[in-house]
């Protein structure tokens, strides 16, 4: 993309410098999770402790399924990683850019304080 079709002269960055839709894209693939505040809250948990379904479920006072109905959305958007120890499955916040700062953003935006600080 080189010219715009009107030139108003005040364009303050080269045109070629503008990320690709795919990269936007991992940008409203997160947003996406923040349409529920039931997952945000869940998310918020995981990232302070590593819990199972039933644990978190009793947390947040929903049922298991919903959980893991959230869990899955989570995880699938790379937020929130899993282990296996035996038959249980255990969920925390994924180290990573993004869901650190989603974790600071969601705090700042709730207005609540790290239990961890």
């Amino acid at each position: 993309m080189g010219q715009l079709p009107h030139d108003h002269g005040h364009l303050g960055f080269d045109l070629g410098v503008i990320p690709k839709d795919d990269d936007f894209q991992i940008v409203a693939d997160i947003f996406k999770q923040l349409c529920d505040g039931s997952r945000i809250r869940i998310f918020w948990v995981l990232c302070h402790c590593e819990e199972c379904v039933t644990n978190l479920a009793s947390i947040v006072g929903m049922s298991a399924p919903a959980v893991s109905h959230h869990l899955r959305s989570l995880k699938t958007s790379g937020l929130i990683v899993s282990r296996r120890v035996g038959k249980e499955v255990y969920y925390r916040a994924a180290d990573t850019d993004q869901a650190g700062i989603l974790h600071n953003t969601v705090e700042r935006l709730v207005q609540v304080t790290c239990p961890m600080e």
